[in-house]
């Protein structure tokens, strides 16, 4: 049965490959700063010759930026900002999103379930929608789609946070009790960190109102050969049933910034933690921030697994994923391999995996966490996506960042690499859905999808090409640089077959549009031609200079692939955003089935 590629904006681009799809390893989507791009998605991928049946799911919305792991500390606030200059479409509040995650206004770590409810705390600046003054904010939901915003967490109180409460974990003791280990700030300059605890003042409380902190914080504090400007971010914590240890994880730099580092603390009590002697893994890759580390079952099942709860004979069967985000390079990777309890030691099975960086996301996605889920057994995904259009833009919209929509996450059968896909409460937001069906689109033309109503739409659509005679040849210095190729190839750029795929966030007479296609190769020596996906957004927007608020979320080849991307229009926005589908290739394409759903708002913090 074919995969369906699906793209979603306030929610995500999904695209499972068909049967006959063979995927290369791995996917390549790269940021181009040289040219005006929103986060072009490039993708070069193989498929038998023959009739070619691609379900590209997509969906698009309007997005905002979560508050993240850059500590860049802005000291004029909005009172000094120039705003008036801000065109008038980037303070539109229709390019707020609908159901992304994000607080009322401002600025916006640790995702848990707790009795009966998730609870997502999140940096947050309760004074403006710039880095500082940073303070964990609250929200709860029954299903992670309508969110209750609730009185701030933590904030800082005592002299290990004095100058802020940064990014930290859940754990959940063995009694059920919730635990945040987080870091805090205890000097001011130069941003001395250490990582202090909180407990919840009462947990019989299911909503986690108030929380407390001991007196022993701060429980870790570097060493004198760790950079303390350089360790944060611990991890959730798992107990090891052999020795009865607690262990976490700190994210660090070692030789100079140059090397990132996972470094090992265990405990007996979860007050008193010790570094183990050895990193439990390091790579030439610049400071590791936000470390994540967790279990996956080995044999393609989908189930998540808790951090706690792997047995000892049960270890043959788990393989662990290692993801740090990168400080210097601004986006999250990961690694799939095995963990030594015993030696505490981590090792990739690719040993060249720390160079090749597999990524979650080939966009904008970034200080990345997960969380078991008991409710559902499955382990989900939360990152967040920063801005890029200016400061005083953010003042004068006054609000900053947005959480992508929440992913289950697995390991593939084949034990190479990730699988995610959008959680499923996501389609209870559909609705008034529309169709287009058994139409063919000629070379050099395009048809509306009509009846969307809004800006907030989740859409699947199967291709279909009969021939692929008319491929180009693929020029082999491109054939492993997808960004070249989509670059070189863009989706204005007439070919044989393809590029075709379509319009999204398009206004009336597209001249604003952003397109998401596919464009098929021949190989010299091969019978498999090659098959690039790309999104191509230079002309996503008439603002000078703006390329990528809204955002669009893609998930493809059964989630192998996915990629948050956005833009900023200033004309296709809500009402005024058509979707078309095009084709500027020699081959026909038929659009076997086209479905577009309107997506339904949901609870958003009061927002």
């Amino acid at each position: 049965m074919p995969s369906r590629p699906d793209v979603r904006a306030d929610a995500a681009l999904r695209w499972p490959a068909p049967a006959q799809y063979k995927m290369t390893p791995p996917p390549l989507f790269f940021h181009h700063p040289s040219r005006p791009v929103l986060a072009t998605s490039e993708r070069v991928s193989e498929v038998k010759m023959g009739a070619l049946v691609v379900r590209f799911a997509w969906a698009w919305l309007l997005l905002l930026q979560l508050a993240g792991a850059s500590h860049v500390v802005y000291r004029d606030f909005e009172t000094e900002a120039a705003t008036e200059k801000v065109p008038p479409s980037i303070v539109d509040p229709l390019l707020r999103t609908g159901y992304h995650f994000q607080p009322p206004k401002n600025w916006i770590n640790a995702p848990m379930y707790y009795e009966g409810w998730y609870h997502f705390f999140y940096q947050y600046n309760p004074e403006g929608a710039v880095w500082d003054n940073i303070v964990w904010a609250h929200s709860v939901s029954r299903d992670l789609i309508n969110w209750h915003a609730l009185e701030t967490a933590i904030e800082p109180s005592i002299p290990a946070d004095k100058y802020g409460c940064w990014s930290g974990s859940a754990t959940t003791m063995p009694d059920g009790t919730p635990v945040i280990m987080y870091t805090g700030v205890n000097s001011p300059g130069v941003k001395h960190q250490v990582q202090n605890i909180a407990y919840p003042k009462n947990a019989s409380d299911p909503m986690l109102r108030e929380w407390v902190k001991p007196d022993h914080n701060p429980v870790i504090v570097p060493e004198t050969d760790i950079n303390a400007t350089e360790f944060r971010d611990p991890t959730t914590a798992w107990l090891a049933g052999d020795d009865g240890h607690w262990r976490l994880l700190v994210g660090s730099a070692a030789e100079g910034g140059s090397r990132g580092v996972a470094y090992v603390y265990r405990s007996r009590d979860f007050k008193e933690w010790r570094r183990v002697k050895r990193p439990l893994h390091s790579a030439a890759t610049g400071m590791w921030e936000c470390p994540d580390f967790y279990p996956v079952s080995r044999d393609g099942h989908t189930m998540g697994l808790d951090t706690n709860r792997v047995c000892g004979q049960c270890r043959t069967k788990v393989k662990y994923v290692l993801k740090n985000s990168l400080d210097v390079r601004r986006y999250d990777y990961y690694t799939v391999g095995t963990y030594d309890q015993k030696d505490e030691r981590y090792v990739p099975d690719d040993p060249a995996g720390d160079e090749h960086h597999l990524r979650y996301d080939y966009g904008n996605f970034y200080a990345s966490k997960t969380f078991y889920d008991p409710a559902k057994q499955r382990r989900v995904l939360w990152g967040w996506a920063n801005e890029s259009d200016t400061r005083d833009h953010d003042v004068a919209k006054g609000w900053a960042g947005i959480q992508a929509i929440p992913r289950k996450v697995w390991l593939d059968f084949s034990g190479k690499q990730l699988l995610q896909w959008p959680i499923e409460e996501v389609e209870a937001l559909r609705h008034q859905p529309v169709t287009l069906k058994d139409t063919v689109i000629k070379a050099g033309e395009h048809a509306e999808v009509t009846g969307l109503e809004t800006a907030q739409a989740d859409v699947e659509v199967t291709f279909e090409l009969s021939s692929l005679d008319c491929a180009e040849p693929l020029d082999p210095a491109l054939a492993h640089d997808a960004e070249r190729l989509c670059g070189a190839k863009g989706a204005d750029v007439e070919g044989g077959v393809g590029p075709f795929g379509l319009w999204v966030l398009a206004s009336a007479n597209r001249e604003e549009r952003t397109a998401v296609f596919f464009r098929v190769f021949k190989v010299a020596g091969s019978d498999k031609p090659v098959v690039l996906m790309c999104t191509d957004p230079t002309k996503s927007s008439l603002n000078p200079d703006m390329y990528r608020p809204t955002f669009a979320e893609s998930f493809g080849d059964g989630g192998k692939t996915c990629i948050l991307s956005r833009v900023y229009p200033s004309l296709a926005i809500d009402k005024n955003a058509h979707l078309y589908v095009f084709n500027n290739g020699e081959e026909d394409v038929k659009v076997s089935l086209l479905t577009a759903w309107q997506m339904k708002k949901p609870l958003m913090n009061g927002a």
